[in-house]
């Protein structure tokens, strides 16, 4: 078996290796970004501060609740939020820095300041084509704006063909095997900190997660809208602390992340060995998996807000991304690369992943037991969250092919992936994530453009003041 997982293993990254090359899904990417970017009119910087009024304006704890109708459109933002602050947050953070060293950073953060224009678009276009299925249930997302977004483009077959592709390649993305990453970090922080068995740890995740499932979108948006700003604002302040105890290595911080980014094997006496290539494939890779952006994942949650118009959750995504990227990210990035806790031996780091993080943490905060045990909190809410994030949006997906009848199934496989996940070598599980992730981008990406011009006119005609009518858009 141990053989089997390694070839596996193996074979899946050789094929991450074209997917998310330097001449397919990266270029794509953050082209798409750059394209959002001009056609918008820099929509990410003129919105940007309208976002952020947005967001406070409507924050709330106890707003109405969710249901048939969808959810408040705070509650859609940290229901998007929660899937994109997870343990690519951590972990993947954490990956690239030590797979492309730290200039992976600086394309992270390139990819993200990208990705806010795509984001804004997919919020906006799935507002457009939001639906209701045939329980009542709100429902939207790119499986619904490619079947009706782009039949008139392309044909109405190979449009409904788009969208069960990305319908299936998100369930398997998300659902599954993410959840599965999700569920393996969150195990082996409390191996670290509490030495609970994974198998432990996994089973009680996978009890809890099928309770809030079988509440349906209520539940979820009940958790979410109160979990994700306590779990960020803490983590935030926390970490701010260590970089502020460490800021005298803020200077060769960031003189290590712009140098690295163009020559990586200018940082770290050169134990990295290997050269730009790689440090922009794991800092989009990973910036991808944190932010999602041009994933097609957060607009299941957009979708469903009940706003007044569509560029009012836009902005709201714009948000997200920075949220994620810029702040949540480079917390970690920050603590880690200032408390210098990245060490090699032969080429090959001392210290991997989340047991990273918990040492940099660790080495400032009241003794180097805490460290440890506050990241595996932080982790346990961060990665619990996504779970949820990430059920919903393969649940809307559950919902475009098979109906209601198919949520029970689904709840069932998730909940099995989640206690499997806890289990598994964490090398396969993030390499078979990043190959559902590059699949899932291509049918999203595909649409994203050719539907750019209904987003450039949404925007224009907002911008102009005139009243949403969505039939003007379809």
């Amino acid at each position: 078996m141990e053989q089997f997982l390694q070839n596996l293993t193996s074979l899946v990254s050789s094929a991450n290796g074209f997917i998310w090359g330097v001449y397919f899904l990266i270029p794509l990417l953050c082209g798409t970004g750059l394209f959002f970017t001009i056609r918008l009119g820099g929509v990410q910087f003129t919105k940007f501060g309208s976002g952020w009024k947005r967001l406070f304006s409507n924050f709330s704890l106890s707003g109405k609740e969710a249901g048939k109708h969808g959810m408040s459109s705070f509650q859609a933002v940290a229901t998007a939020i929660a899937a994109q602050v997870g343990t690519g947050n951590l972990v993947g953070a954490m990956t690239a820095l030590i797979m492309g060293g730290p200039g992976a950073i600086f394309w992270m953060w390139l990819a993200a300041l990208a990705g806010m224009a795509t984001n804004f678009a997919e919020a906006a276009i799935a507002q457009i084509y939001k639906t209701k299925d045939d329980s009542g249930q709100t429902v939207g997302g790119p499986a619904y704006y490619i079947s009706e977004g782009l039949k008139n483009k392309v044909g109405d077959g190979f449009a409904k063909f788009l969208a069960g592709f990305f319908a299936i390649a998100i369930i398997l993305a998300l659902g599954f095997m993410g959840n599965m990453v999700q569920a393996n970090s969150i195990s082996d922080a409390f191996h670290n900190a509490f030495h609970v068995p994974t198998w432990i740890t996994g089973a009680v995740l996978a009890i809890i997660a099928g309770v809030i499932f079988m509440g349906g979108v209520k539940r979820i948006a009940s958790v979410t809208e109160k979990v994700v700003p306590l779990m960020a604002i803490v983590y935030i302040v926390v970490g701010l602390i260590v970089v502020i105890i460490n800021a005298g290595q803020i200077p060769a911080m960031f003189a290590m992340i712009f140098k690295g980014a163009f020559d990586p094997k200018a940082v770290w006496g050169g134990a990295l060995g290997f050269g730009m290539g790689r440090a922009v494939r794991y800092g989009v890779a990973r910036g991808l998996f944190s932010n999602e952006a041009g994933m097609g994942s957060t607009p299941h949650a957009h979708a469903v807000a009940d706003v007044k118009h569509p560029v009012e959750q836009g902005v709201l995504g714009i948000v997200a991304v920075f949220i994620d990227t810029f702040i949540v990210l480079n917390v970690t990035v920050f603590t880690v690369l200032s408390s210098g806790v990245v060490k090699f031996e032969n080429g090959e780091a001392t210290m991997k992943g989340i047991k990273l993080v918990q040492e940099a943490f660790s080495q400032h905060l009241f003794g180097s037991t805490f460290g440890y045990l506050f990241i595996a909190i932080c982790l346990l809410f961060f990665a619990f969250s996504t779970i949820i994030g990430w059920y919903y949006f393969g649940e809307t997906n559950i919902r475009y092919l098979f109906g209601t009848k198919g949520l029970i199934p689904y709840q069932i496989l998730v909940v099995i992936f989640i206690f499997i996940g806890s289990l598994l070598k964490i090398d396969l599980v993030w390499e078979l994530t990043d190959f559902f992730n590059g699949i899932m981008v291509i049918p999203n990406l595909i649409a994203l453009l050719l539907l750019s011009g209904t987003v450039a006119k949404i925007l224009k005609d907002y911008n102009k003041g005139l009243p949403y009518d969505a039939s003007r858009y379809k």
